[in-house]
C-alpha cells in the first residue's frame, strides 16, 4: 500500500500498548482512525487525544471474543467513514501457568480474545475489503511465542501459534482471489505494555475463584512483568516497523531480530525429530 491518506484503519486493542502506537504512526500518514477496546476509560482519552489533534477518528466499545460485538465494530466503522482498509487484530491478553494448571475460564479467555477475536475479524471485515475493490491490508498481531514454545505460557502460545498459522492461510487464501488485499503477521517479542496486566480486562464470568498464589506463582508473574517492562524496543518502535511492512506489503513482522537464533533452535528440533529445546533459556539458540 502506498498511498495512505484518507484510507481508514480499525484497530482493535487500539486504546493502549501497541494499538495506541499504531493509531498514532497511521494517523502521522493521515489515515482516518476506528478505534476499538474493551476498557471505555482508555479508548475515551485516546479519542480525544485525536480528536485534539484533528484526526477523524472514532471509538467502540469492543470484546473481540464476541462475534456481535466485532460485527457491530464493523458497522460503525463503515457508518463513520464508508470503507476500511487496514485491520489490525490487535486485542490480546496474556495469562500465564503450567499447561495443566490452567482453568477452563483461562482457556476460554485467552483463546477468546487472542484466536476468536482473530476469527471474528476476518470473517467481518475480509468480505467487505474484497467487495471494495481497493488495496487493503490487514495486521493481525502474534508474539515470538507464536513461533517458539517457552515453558510456563501454555495457553498464551497456543493463542498465538494459533494466529501465525492463521495469518499464514489468510496469506494463502487471498492469494487465491485478489492481489489487493495483503495480510502481515506480528511477532514481537518483550514490548513495554500493558500486556503483562490484561487480566484488569479479564469478563467476571471467566474469573477464577481467588486462591493463594504460591512462591512460583509470584515469580513466574514477577518474571513476566519485569521481562516485558525491560523491553528495549518501544511500541513507537513496532508501530514504524508495522506501518513499513503495510506500506512494503511485507507479510513476516519480526521486531527483534536476535529472535531468529531461537526461531532456527525450534525448527531444527523438529527436522532432526529431538526434544524441544528451552530457547529461552541464555544460549540456547545455539544448540547445534
Amino acid at each position: 500500500m502506498k498511498n495512505f491518506g484518507g484510507k481508514v484503519a480499525v484497530i482493535t486493542g487500539g486504546a493502549s500498548g501497541l494499538g495506541l502506537a499504531m493509531a498514532r504512526r497511521f494517523a502521522r500518514e493521515g489515515v482516518k482512525l476506528v478505534l476499538a477496546d474493551v476498557q471505555q476509560d482508555a479508548l475515551d482519552r485516546a479519542v480525544a487525544e485525536f480528536e485534539a489533534a484533528g484526526v477523524p477518528v472514532i471509538g467502540v466499545k469492543c470484546d473481540v471474543s464476541k462475534a456481535a460485538d466485532v460485527e457491530a465494530l464493523k458497522d460503525a466503522a463503515l457508518a463513520a467513514f464508508g470503507a476500511v482498509n487496514i485491520l489490525c487484530n490487535n486485542a490480546g491478553v496474556a495469562p500465564g501457568g503450567l499447561a495443566w494448571e490452567s482453568t477452563l475460564a483461562d482457556w476460554e479467555w485467552c483463546l477468546g480474545v487472542n484466536v476468536y477475536g482473530v476469527i471474528h475479524g476476518l470473517r467481518s471485515f475480509v468480505p467487505v475489503m474484497l467487495a471494495q475493490g481497493d488495496e487493503c491490508h490487514i495486521v493481525n498481531t502474534a508474539s515470538v511465542a507464536g513461533l517458539l514454545s517457552p515453558p510456563g505460557m501454555a495457553i498464551y502460545t497456543v493463542s498465538k501459534h494459533s494466529v501465525v498459522t492463521l495469518t499464514e492461510c489468510l496469506h494463502q487464501d487471498l492469494v487465491t482471489r485478489t492481489d489487493l488485499v495483503r495480510a502481515s503477521v506480528l511477532c514481537p517479542a518483550y514490548v513495554p505494555t500493558g500486556i503483562a496486566d490484561s487480566e484488569r480486562n479479564r469478563p467476571a464470568e471467566l474469573r477464577n475463584a481467588p486462591k493463594a498464589l504460591t512462591p512460583e506463582d509470584v515469580a513466574r508473574e514477577e518474571a513476566l512483568r519485569h521481562a516485558v517492562n525491560s523491553g528495549r524496543i518501544t511500541a513507537e518502535n513496532v508501530a514504524d516497523m508495522v506501518f513499513e511492512a503495510v506500506r512494503d506489503g511485507r507479510f513476516y513482522i519480526l521486531t527483534h531480530p536476535k529472535i531468529k537464533a531461537a526461531i532456527e533452535t525450534r525448527m531444527q528440533d523438529i527436522l532432526l525429530e529431538r526434544d524441544p529445546t528451552d530457547t529461552f533459556k541464555p544460549k540456547a539458540a545455539a544448540k547445534g
